[in-house]
């Protein structure tokens, strides 16, 4: 950490420093209040919060605990940005996605965002992808300036004749070799963790060599984790995964076998030398050839460390390579599809936002919001006016951009970047001892390492530890869908594409048809007893955890007795079902009784809202904080009946 100048101005001068021991302390004096008799590192392990990659939240950070050294904007290790200006000149690139078939509504979205702040274009193309037809670029790019706005491609297997028909569009435009940029997306590995479908790189290495020696700012290659992060990945297999792609592609580049030159510290080597190979790049052009593409989550700080990390392990690779100065990593940052939510789609701005901002104070250099409707089909115009203007705004008026890496310094981010950049390092060592990542590929390696995380991940989904809102957390059944027209189907056959909302989609799904079929949802009839300082809570609880099924709770009367509780659930159309939702003292006083009631009314399943053991004798289930929502509610639509 680079050490400040004493300024003279210590605010605290006249104050002894406190220490970690101290506070240590208190913390233990707080959890013996609550019931928690621990001291030492055993009362911050209680505030601590556990991560996937083995990482931990802790409640608290300090200067000892960070790495020791950050380095500069724009040198090496990169950590704190490719460049020295970072983004305080003009901020990131604002890239906008754009996939279907029709050239002609493609151009005509391409040059409305253009003219309302998107500053490059990225454009699918080849029909394994659902895009537009290889020959249609000319028309979806037409009235577009070339040498002002950069073009991404992402074709596939089509890659090399997509770049070449983008090429060839900059020599008919006239467009100067040195004003052209662009990503021609030249990526036969990470179209084979998608499809499945094998791919020789040599057309990937030909038209590196070609942009190297004709085209000084065109990128051939693409390192895109997407693949894997879609497939459940972690950010530290993401990113361990992003080097593999990079690491095999750089020694496609230059020529080398795995067994000669300079070793990485996985047991291999690159194989590179920084001068010019026979036959191949150097490795300070090779280095040059890459982009490389992150989703970012909403999780802020997460998103933050991964991008600052990826820099440092990138930084790490060309210094083994012996070109440490050609380490600057270009970084494309995608606001992640795993985290958008078909069910309250509104919400997805939110998550958005936060994603955006947080990839843009990591330090990425272009970043692509996708817009709100993203999994219910193709956007509209207000779709990707929003998904533009998110970047606007955090530039323009958050000035955002205005400061080089934001985040450099605090003790937590610095912390969480070196553990994510350890536990990235160590799975990319892992995959090159399997023989690099062509082989972990078709070995199963990386398929059954990312179920693993899905498995552990889609568990707090299901038990809602990681809650979801407005699909698992405060849902709306009232909601109207929005209509869209359906994208183009994506590619398929190699690894699994999941979302966050998955479990709780197919719930949904099945309310839906039920609702079609017999104009209701099915029902369940919340028996609140006593006050409502007494049921609120756990009637709201068991509402929310309900419809997250798209079970409809009835909460009318809002309370009822023993004498009440039959003729309330019979009025409420509840189909066999009823919870309980009051205190613990007075389940103690009513829950049998109204539990019995319920039964003579027609209900064959009393649930009771809180800790299992309540009132055993008077009810058949529980449901609580930390129960297995999906399971539960999967139950409760099979035994009223609700296809599935």
């Amino acid at each position: 950490m680079t050490v400040l100048p004493d300024d003279g101005l210590s605010l605290a001068a006249e104050f002894p420093d406190a220490t970690h021991e101290q506070w240590q302390r208190l913390v233990e004096g707080v959890l013996r209040k609550s019931g928690k008799d621990v001291s030492g590192e055993a009362a911050e392990d209680a505030l601590s919060t556990k991560l996937e990659d083995g990482l931990t939240t802790r409640p608290l950070y300090t200067a000892p605990e960070t790495a020791d050294e950050t380095g500069f904007p724009g040198f090496a290790p990169f950590l704190r940005g490719g460049s020295p200006a970072g983004g305080a000149a003009a901020g990131w690139d604002v890239r906008q996605r754009y996939v279907g078939h029709d050239p002609v509504r493609v151009n005509e979205a391409v040059l409305t965002d253009l003219e309302n702040g998107v500053t490059s274009l990225w454009l699918s193309l080849g029909s394994g992808l659902g895009g537009l037809p290889v020959d249609a670029l000319p028309r979806a790019l037409d009235g577009v300036y070339l040498d002002l706005a950069p073009v991404s491609l992402d074709a596939g297997a089509e890659y090399a004749d997509a770049a070449r028909a983008l090429l060839r569009l900059y020599a008919e435009r006239q467009v100067a070799p040195e004003a052209a940029r662009a990503s021609l997306g030249a990526d036969p590995l990470g179209h084979e963790a998608r499809t499945g479908e094998v791919l020789d790189v040599a057309d990937a290495v030909g038209l590196a060599r070609e942009a190297s020696a004709h085209w000084p700012g065109v990128r051939a290659l693409l390192v895109d984790a997407l693949p894997y992060h879609e497939a459940g990945g972690s950010a530290a297999e993401e990113l361990g995964l992003s080097l593999a792609t990079g690491v095999a592609y750089l020694r496609a580049l230059t020529e080398a076998g795995a067994d000669t030159g300079t070793d990485t510290g996985t047991g291999t080597g690159t194989g590179t030398d920084p001068g010019t190979t026979a036959g191949g790049l150097g490795v300070n052009a090779a280095l040059g050839q890459f982009e490389f593409r992150y989703a970012a989550t909403a999780d802020q700080f997460l998103t933050i460390a991964k991008f600052r990390a990826a820099r440092r392990l990138w930084a790490r690779i060309a210094e083994a390579c012996g070109a440490p100065e050609a380490g600057a990593q270009r970084q494309h940052a995608v606001t992640s599809p795993v985290m958008m939510t078909r069910r309250d789609p509104w919400v997805n701005m939110l998550r958005t936002t936060v994603a955006c901002m947080a990839a843009g104070v990591g330090g990425a250099d272009s970043v692509t919001v996708l817009p709100f409707d993203h999994e219910l089909g193709l956007p509209d115009a207000f779709a990707r006016r929003i998904a533009r203007n998110t970047s606007t705004i955090l530039l323009e008026e958050s000035h955002l951009a205005r400061v080089i890496d934001p985040a450099g310094g605090s003790y937590y981010v610095e912390r969480l970047t070196d553990e994510l950049a350890h536990a990235a390092w160590e799975f990319f060592q892992t995959i090159e001892k399997a023989g690099g990542l062509a082989a972990a590929l078709r070995s199963g390696l990386v398929a059954d390492r990312l179920a693993a995380t899905w498995a552990e991940r889609a568990k707090r989904l299901a038990k809602r530890r990681e809650p979801i809102t407005g699909v698992s957390e405060f849902p709306l059944l009232s909601e109207k869908p929005l209509d869209r027209e359906p994208a183009p189907a994506g590619p398929a056959g190699g690894l699994p594409r999941v979302r966050r909302d998955e479990a709780y989609e197919a719930l949904r799904a099945r309310s839906d048809a039920h609702l079609a079929v017999t104009g209701n949802r099915p029902r369940i009839f919340l028996a609140a007893l006593g006050p409502a300082a007494a049921h609120t809570a756990r009637a709201t609880f068991a509402a929310n955890l309900f419809q997250a099924g798209g079970v409809e709770p009835v909460h009318d009367p809002v309370s009822v007795d023993p004498a009440t509780a039959a003729e309330a659930y019979a009025a409420s159309g509840a189909d066999g079902m009823a919870v309980l939702c009051s205190s613990d003292a007075l389940y103690e006083e009513q829950a049998e009784a109204v539990a019995a009631a319920l039964r003579a009314a027609g209900a064959t399943t009393v649930f009771l809202a809180g800790k299992p053991g309540t009132s055993a004798q008077a009810v058949d289930e529980y449901v609580f904080a930390g129960c297995d929502a999906v399971a539960v509610l999967s139950s409760v639509l099979d035994r009223m009946g609700i296809a599935s």
